[in-house]
């Protein structure tokens, strides 16, 4: 099994990336693979709702000039995805909005790509603003049909300076805690695959409210 991480922190090794890091060290001592994408220091195009990746069904975004598509291939491989973002005004940061409304659509627009895998998320943050920020990463999760494990409380840690985290002690345990959970998941769901299919995908019902 494999889980791929992404940092949207613009800072490669700041509290995002080993925040990250504590989850999937526990999943590595189960023997699981993972990987971390520093997303946040690429510069990338904003969705444009062209709604060519809908067209083509090629698993795509139709602006290629950046990493997007290969990160998509990766997460489609992948069987766990754990996203992490720095707050910024409460929310989370300019380009890993880019990259998640851009794979998100796409794997939406291709049989659900994601549908199904074991997905999480966590938010640091110096002081305030965490909560909204985590609440936005959930919401590409939820909105794919993927699994999501949960932890002790809401996958927040404070710091400023790299390696502040590592201070936060409540906010490890809600890591580790998060990491044990989201193991316990993959290997639940890989075993319950052999015996029990997957319901078929529904076809998106898509409404609105202008009559």
């Amino acid at each position: 099994m494999k889980v791929i991480a992404f940092n949207g922190s613009p800072k490669k090794e700041g509290n995002t990336a080993q925040a990250l890091k504590v989850v999937l060290a526990e999943m590595e001592k189960a023997g699981i693979e993972t990987e971390i994408i520093h997303v946040g220091a690429k510069e990338l195009r904003q969705c444009t709702a062209c709604g060519m990746c809908a067209r083509n069904k090629n698993e795509e975004c139709i602006l290629n000039q950046d990493d997007v598509n290969l990160w998509i291939q990766k997460m489609k491989e992948a069987d766990g995805i754990l996203l992490g973002s720095p707050v910024h005004y409460s929310g989370i940061s300019a380009s890993m909005k880019a990259f998640l409304d851009r794979a998100f659509y796409v794997a939406s627009n291709n049989a659900g790509l994601f549908r199904h895998k074991v997905g999480a998320s966590l938010a640091v943050v110096r002081r305030s603003g965490g909560v909204p920020a985590f609440d936005a990463l959930n919401r590409y999760i939820q909105y794919s049909e993927m699994i999501m494990p949960s932890s002790n409380y809401w996958n927040v840690i404070h710091g400023t300076r790299p390696g502040d985290i590592h201070s936060d002690e409540e906010g490890l345990q809600i890591l580790r805690v998060l990491g044990k959970n989201m193991t316990w998941l993959l290997q639940v769901l890989e075993e319950g695959k052999k015996k029990y299919p997957a319901p078929e995908r529904e076809k998106k019902a898509v409404t609105n409210f202008i009559r």
